[in-house]
């Protein structure tokens, strides 16, 4: 029986988008008859659980991990080596007998753990490159210093050794063509929707400070690889200026969270706080609002693909992307959209209020 090894960050019922997917994908390899190992971070205390699903067997090993401080560098630096340190430490064993490694872009730089490994163990290494790192960290910054360059070219040095990379989209597809990454070593495979959404799917009830304004949900991760500015600004004036007939339902996590609210508040602007819902109740959860908001800075497109895109199309609102049509989010919504569908640049403040308004237009206030 093939044995595979599989890598990621937080698994659930932890938040993250990257965890959810590695354990969809953990099991289907599984349903194909391979013995999988999947691997990640718990907040809730370290576990192990193994399971026959179909003709293969599925292994789930959660170590405890400490949440970390994504605004200090050191400290993100700090938790990145000692949480890659622990996983491979935890899987010393399983390696050995592994064929095939896969490992996501979170927790990040955890290449630089595998690839020099790899030159002892000699297995197959597919890199699902969900994040690219250090080019994250670089494009947040908006400068590299010499520590910075000297580890994006250490990065390229330990890419160009990897058997298989799965991009989430053309966009991420182009990227590793640029950095000289073969195209017969890269194959696309995309993230879908983690849930299943039909005419029977019953939405959650309306948020009662909504009132009869019209919902426009921010679900998911609102981080820095997430242009807020643009929306807030367009936000302002369709509500000083405009006909305020929409109402911003921010369920989200994330660095940006913050400054979101404070600028929403600073302005007297109307919106709705939440929470993320466990996996159970997000397809509930994502026919509940009248649109949906999506956005992404033009430094990070081809670096980041924000997942919720495929359950925000599957929903079959309307969605409003604030970002660049370079993205996949822009290629996924215009061609897979049956719901009408607006996209703005990043900046286009006069564009953003524009296509609040025409997303007010399209249906009637509740």
């Amino acid at each position: 029986m093939n044995r595979v090894i599989y890598l990621c960050d937080w698994l659930p019922p932890d938040y993250g988008a990257v965890g959810q997917y590695s354990l969809m994908f953990a099991r289907q390899l599984a349903e194909e008859g391979r013995e999988v190992t999947l691997i990640g971070l718990s907040s809730r205390g370290s576990s192990e659980v193994s399971e026959l699903v179909g003709g293969g067997q599925l292994r789930q090993i959660r170590i405890t991990a400490p949440v970390y401080d994504k605004t200090s560098l050191s400290h993100r630096l700090k938790w990145t080596a000692t949480t890659n340190t622990r996983l491979l430490w935890h899987l010393r064993h399983y390696l050995r007998r592994a064929d095939t490694v896969i490992f996501t872009g979170s927790p990040p730089l955890l290449l630089h753990w595998l690839a020099p490994l790899n030159l002892i163990l000699r297995k197959t290494l597919v890199y699902r490159i969900t994040d690219f790192y250090p080019e994250c960290l670089m494009a947040q910054r908006g400068t590299s210093s010499i520590g910075f360059r000297i580890l994006y070219r250490l990065t390229l040095f330990w890419r160009r050794r990897i058997d298989v990379f799965e991009a989430l989209g053309n966009d991420q597809i182009e990227r590793l063509l640029q950095i000289g990454i073969p195209r017969n070593r890269i194959r696309l495979k995309r993230n879908h929707s983690p849930v299943s959404i039909d005419a029977r799917t019953q939405p959650l009830s309306r948020p009662e400070d909504a009132g009869n304004r019209l919902l426009l949900l921010y679900s998911g991760n609102w981080g820095v690889a997430h242009d807020h500015k643009t929306f807030v600004s367009g936000y302002r004036l369709h509500h000083q200026r405009g006909s305020a007939r929409i109402c911003l339902w921010l369920n989200a996590v994330g660095a940006a969270v913050e400054k979101v609210q404070q600028e929403l508040a600073r302005h007297g602007l109307p919106f709705i706080r939440g929470t993320p819902v466990p996996i159970e109740g997000l397809a509930s959860l994502l026919v509940t609002p009248d649109a949906h908001l999506i956005t992404l800075s033009n430094e990070f497109v081809g670096f980041v693909l924000p997942s919720k895109v495929h359950g925000c199309i599957e929903s079959g609102r309307p969605i409003l992307f604030v970002g660049s049509e370079g993205s996949d989010v822009h290629l996924l919504c215009s061609k897979q959209m049956t719901a009408p569908y607006r996209r703005v640049d990043v900046s286009d403040i006069e564009g953003c209020w524009r296509a609040l308004e025409d997303l007010a237009d399209l249906q009637p206030t509740v």
